[in-house]
C-alpha cells in the first residue's frame, strides 16, 4: 500500500499585513519594552520585542525575513538595554528563523498551539542568552528558575491575546 501526498494539500497561507504594519509593531514593542521596563521593575518579565519577532515568523513563515527581523530587533533591543551589542541580536535572530521554519510547517493559528509554542520560543531565547553570557562574557547567568517559568507562563498568555489581535492587521 503506497500513501500518496501532495504537496497542494499541504499548503499553508503565507500571510501578508499592511504597509507598514510589520516595523510599526516592532517599533512600538521596543519602545515599549524600554518604557516599562523604566517605569516598574515587575514589567521586567515581559518581553515584547520577541512576542513581536516570534508573531511574524510564525505568520510570514520566511526563514530568511524572521532571521533577519529577529537580528534587527535584537539589535535595536540591545541598544536600549543595558546588555552588550549582539546578545539579543543573535538570540532573536535565532528565534526569528527557528519561528518562521515551524510556520511553513505547520498551522499555528490555534491559540493552544501558540500558547506552547511561545513557551518554547521563550525558554530557548533564554537558553541562547544564558549560554552566550556564560561562553563570551564569562558571566554566571542561570539557565532556568522559578521566575523565568513564571515569565514564560505570562509571556505565552500575553502572546495568545496579542497574536489574535495582530491578526487584524493582514490583508486579506
Amino acid at each position: 500500500m503506497t500513501v500518496r501526498m501532495d504537496s497542494e494539500s499541504q499548503h499553508i497561507e503565507v500571510h501578508k499585513f499592511y504597509a507598514g504594519a510589520v516595523l510599526g509593531v516592532c517599533f512600538l514593542s521596543l519602545v515599549l519594552q524600554a518604557f516599562l521596563n523604566r517605569f516598574s521593575p515587575r514589567f521586567q518579565t515581559l518581553e515584547l520585542p520577541l512576542l513581536a519577532v516570534a508573531y511574524f515568523g510564525l505568520s510570514r513563515r520566511n526563514s530568511i525575513t524572521g532571521l533577519l527581523l529577529g537580528t534587527v530587533v535584537g539589535l535595536l533591543q540591545d541598544g536600549i538595554s543595558h546588555t552588550p551589542i549582539g546578545l539579543y541580536g543573535i538570540a532573536k535572530g535565532f528565534i526569528g528563523y527557528i519561528a518562521s521554519s515551524i510556520g511553513a510547517r505547520l498551522d499555528t493559528e490555534h491559540p493552544i498551539s501558540r500558547f506552547i509554542l511561545m513557551f518554547l520560543f521563550f525558554h530557548v531565547h533564554q537558553i541562547l542568552l544564558a549560554l552566550m553570557m556564560r561562553l563570551l562574557l564569562t558571566q554566571h547567568a542561570p539557565f532556568f528558575t522559578f521566575h523565568l517559568l513564571i515569565a514564560s507562563l505570562i509571556n505565552s498568555g500575553i502572546a495568545v491575546f496579542l497574536f489574535a489581535g495582530l491578526d487584524r492587521l493582514r490583508k486579506q
